[in-house]
C-alpha cells in the first residue's frame, strides 16, 4: 500500500482542515477495512457501470435456453394438464433431445417431490436421466428451515461431485430431486446470494458445510465442462444486454415429439445446428413460476436465465473480480491529502472542487475501462469521502474566512474609513498578513493648543463632549483623505497614509488633510464663538513628515493597535513641536518633495519655507514649509 497520503499530510501544517483529513482517512479505513455501511452504494454504482457495459459482453451462442413460458403454460394443458406437469413430459422432451447429443442438459425445475399417484412418470424421468451421460438437477440448502430433515453429506458426496469428503457426521437440510432415483443424480445448488437491497449481483461457487463443498450448480456444470474456477467462494456476474437463444418449451415439446416422425431432413439439420454439442438450460420464466429476480439490468429476470449467465460466466471466465480494499483505500486516501494541501495552500474552493469533479469524472471513466476487463474497482467509496472532506473542509475554510472578515472589520473599523475596510476585507487580509510590512508612509500628528481657557469655566462633562466633538470632525477629515487613525494621544491625533492600503500619493492627501482639519477647527472655533463661548487662544499645530517605517498589529492577544514604529514617526511628533509660534502646519522637506512626485499632486499646493530647526534625535536641521492650496 502506498503511503503517500500519510507523507503528505506529515508535511503539511498543523491547520485545521488537515486534522480533518487525518480523520477522514481513518473513517475510511474503518469503512472499507470493516463498517462497509456504503457497500450497498458500492453496488449500485458497479449496477450502472454493468448496464453501460452490458452491450460489450456478447452472450455464449453455444448456451440455450427452453423455457417454460406463460404460452407453454397454455399450450401444454391440454396434453399434460396444470403445471407441475407430469414428469414424464421432461422424460419424452430429454430423449428427444439426446439425439442431438447437447453437451449439458441442465434444469432449473425442482423435482423434490415424488409423484405418489404417477410412480410411473416418475420413473420414466429417471431412467431417461440415467441414459445420458450430462444432465443436471437442482437442489436447495435450505438454510433456517425446521420442516426439512436434515441429510447426511457423506452420502452425497458422488452426487455432487465433491472431491474433498468432510466430517463424516456432517448434515445438512437439502432440498433433493426426490422425483428423480439417487442414482442418477449429477447435482449443484441453485441457492442465490441477493444483496442487502434485494438485487442479486453475485452467485456462490460453493458452500462450506464442516468440511464438506457442495458446488452450485452453475460451478458444478461449468467444473464439468472445463471451465476456469475464481477464487472465492462466491463471484460477481457479467450480464449480456442480450439473451441466449430462446425456445418455448411448448414449441419445443411439440417438434420433438409430435411432428419428429415426418420431420424432414432439413429440419432435423437445422435443429441439429440448434441443440447439437450446446448447453441446454430448461427453467420457467412464466409468470406462475415466482422464479424472478431484481438485477443489475432490470427487474423480472427469469431465474432460468440467471442460471444460464451464471455458466456463461464461469465456462469462459467472464466473471468479474473485486480489487482488494487496498487500492480504494490508497486512492481515497490520497485524494483527501491533496485537498488538504490544496486547503492549505489557500487555492480557491470553486477551483478546487472543479478538479475534484474532473477527477470524479475521470475516476469514474476508469472504474468503467476496468469494468470492461472483468476488473470490478470500488470508486464510490473513495468519492464520496473526498467529496464529504472538501465539503467539510470548504465550509469550514468559508466559516474561518467570515470569521477572519468580522475580525478584521471590528479591528479596522477604528482606525480606517468603512471603505477601504471593506477593500483590506475583500483582499483576505489579516492580522497576520499586515503585520511586520516596511512601507514609505506619512505621518500626521494633531496637538491641541490654548484649550486651558475654553474648558476651566466648564464642567468635565462638558469638556469631554467638546474634545469628542473636536476629534470627530478631524477624524472625518483623516477618513475623508484615506488615511488610517492611529491612535490619541491625549489631545493629541496620530494618523498616517501609505498602509494597509499602498497609496502612491500619500504625502498629497496627508496634507490635504492638514489643510482641511485647519479649515474644520476654524468652523469649530466660530461655532463656539456663535454660541456664546469664548475660545481663547484655543488652536491645534500639525505636523507632517514621509519616509519609511514598520507598520502592524501591536500590543498583546487582549489588546491590540495598529500602529506605525520606526524614526519617520518620532521626527513627525517633532515637527508638530515646532509648530507653535510658526505656523499652525509643518512638513518636512521630504514631505515637500513627495507631494510633487506624481502628476495629480504636482500643482496641488504651495510651500513656504520656514527655516531650519535642531530636533532632538537628529544630528542635521530639519528644514520645514508651511503648505497652502495653489490657487488657480
Amino acid at each position: 500500500m502506498s503511503r503517500f497520503p500519510f507523507r503528505v499530510l506529515a508535511r503539511l501544517p498543523r491547520q485545521p482542515h488537515v486534522l480533518a483529513a487525518g480523520a477522514f482517512v481513518v473513517l475510511l479505513a474503518l469503512e472499507l477495512f470493516g463498517l462497509h455501511w456504503l457497500r450497498t452504494t458500492e453496488y449500485r454504482l458497479s449496477d450502472v457501470l454493468m448496464a453501460r457495459q452490458a452491450a460489450a459482453y456478447r452472450a455464449d451462442p453455444d448456451i440455450v435456453v427452453i423455457d417454460v413460458d406463460d404460452k407453454s403454460i397454455a399450450g401444454m394443458e391440454g396434453l399434460a394438464g396444470l403445471w407441475p406437469w407430469p414428469r414424464e413430459i421432461h422424460a419424452d422432451l430429454l430423449a428427444a433431445l439426446a439425439e442431438f447429443q447437447p453437451r449439458a442438459i441442465v434444469f432449473d425445475i425442482t423435482f423434490s417431490e415424488r409423484d405418489p399417484r404417477r410412480p410411473k412418470s416418475d420413473a420414466h424421468l429417471s431412467a431417461a436421466i440415467a441414459a445420458m451421460p450430462h444432465v443436471y438437477l437442482p437442489a436447495v440448502l435450505s438454510e433456517g428451515r425446521t420442516d426439512i430433515a436434515a441429510t447426511g453429506l457423506s452420502g452425497l458426496q458422488r452426487a455432487f461431485g465433491m472431491a474433498q469428503a468432510g466430517a463424516p457426521a456432517a448434515r445438512a437440510a437439502l432440498q433433493l430431486p426426490q422425483a428423480v432415483q439417487p442414482d442418477a443424480w449429477r447435482l449443484g445448488l441453485i441457492n442465490r446470494n441477493d444483496d442487502a437491497d434485494g438485487v442479486l449481483r453475485r452467485y456462490r461457487l460453493f458452500t462450506d458445510i464442516e468440511g464438506w463443498r457442495l458446488p452450485s450448480l452453475p460451478a458444478r456444470v461449468a467444473a464439468d465442462l472445463g471451465g476456469r474456477m475464481p477464487a472465492g467462494d462466491a463471484f460477481m456476474m457479467r450480464w449480456p444486454a442480450e439473451g441466449y437463444l430462446r425456445f418455448s418449451y411448448h414449441d419445443v415439446y411439440r417438434l420433438l415429439t409430435e411432428q419428429r416422425p415426418g420431420m424432414s431432413a432439413d429440419t432435423v439439420a437445422g435443429l441439429q445446428k440448434q441443440f447439437g454439442g450446446k448447453i441446454i438450460v430448461i427453467g420457467a420464466s412464466a409468470a406462475s413460476s415466482f422464479d424472478h429476480h431484481v438485477t443489475p439490468i432490470g427487474s423480472g429476470y427469469p431465474g432460468a436465465y440467471v442460471l444460464a449467465i451464471a455458466i456463461d460466466n464461469l465456462k469462459n471466465g467472464r466473471s468479474v473480480r473485486g480489487a482488494p480494499n487496498g487500492i480504494p483505500f490508497a486512492y481515497g486516501a490520497g485524494l483527501i491529502a491533496l485537498l488538504a494541501l490544496a486547503f492549505a495552500r489557500r487555492r480557491h474552493p470553486l477551483l478546487t472542487g472543479g478538479a475534484l469533479a474532473a477527477v470524479s469524472a475521470a475516476t469514474l471513466a476508469a472504474a468503467g475501462a476496468a469494468l470492461g476487463r472483468d476488473l470490478l474497482l470500488p470508486v464510490a467509496t473513495p468519492l464520496i469521502f473526498a467529496w464529504a472532506f472538501y465539503l467539510v473542509a470548504a465550509v469550514g475554510g468559508y466559516l474561518r474566512e467570515r470569521r477572519a472578515r468580522e475580525q478584521a472589520v471590528s479591528l479596522f473599523g477604528r482606525f480606517l474609513n468603512p471603505a477601504v475596510v471593506r477593500q483590506i476585507v475583500d483582499q483576505g487580509q489579516t492580522v497576520e498578513s499586515l503585520s511586520g510590512r516596511h512601507c514609505n508612509l506619512t505621518v500626521l500628528f494633531s496637538d491641541i493648543r490654548g484649550f486651558t481657557t475654553l474648558s476651566e469655566a466648564r464642567p468635565p462633562q462638558e469638556v469631554v463632549a467638546l474634545l469628542n466633538r473636536h476629534f470627530e470632525r478631524q477624524v472625518e477629515v483623516v477618513f475623508r483623505h484615506g488615511g488610517t487613525l492611529d491612535k490619541f494621544i491625549g489631545d493629541c491625533i496620530m494618523a498616517f497614509w501609505g498602509a494597509p492600503l499602498d497609496d502612491p500619493d500619500h504625502a498629497r492627501n496627508a496634507v490635504a488633510a492638514a489643510l482641511e482639519m485647519q479649515e474644520a477647527l476654524l468652523a469649530f472655533k466660530q461655532e463656539l464663538i456663535d454660541g456664546g463661548a469664548d475660545v481663547g487662544d484655543f488652536d491645534i499645530g500639525i505636523g507632517v513628515h514621509s519616509g519609511p517605517a514598520v507598520v502592524g498589529f501591536i500590543g498583546a492577544k487582549r489588546k491590540l493597535d495598529y500602529t506605525a514604529i520606526g524614526d519617520t514617526v518620532n521626527l513627525a511628533s517633532r515637527v508638530e513641536g515646532l509648530t507653535k509660534g510658526i505656523s499652525r502646519i509643518l512638513v518636512t522637506r521630504d514631505t515637500m518633495l513627495a507631494c510633487g512626485a506624481s502628476d495629480r499632486g504636482a500643482n496641488a499646493f504651495d510651500f513656504e519655507e520656514r527655516g531650519a530647526f535642531a530636533v532632538k534625535g537628529r544630528a542635521a536641521e530639519v528644514e520645514v514649509y508651511e503648505p497652502r492650496r495653489r490657487t488657480p
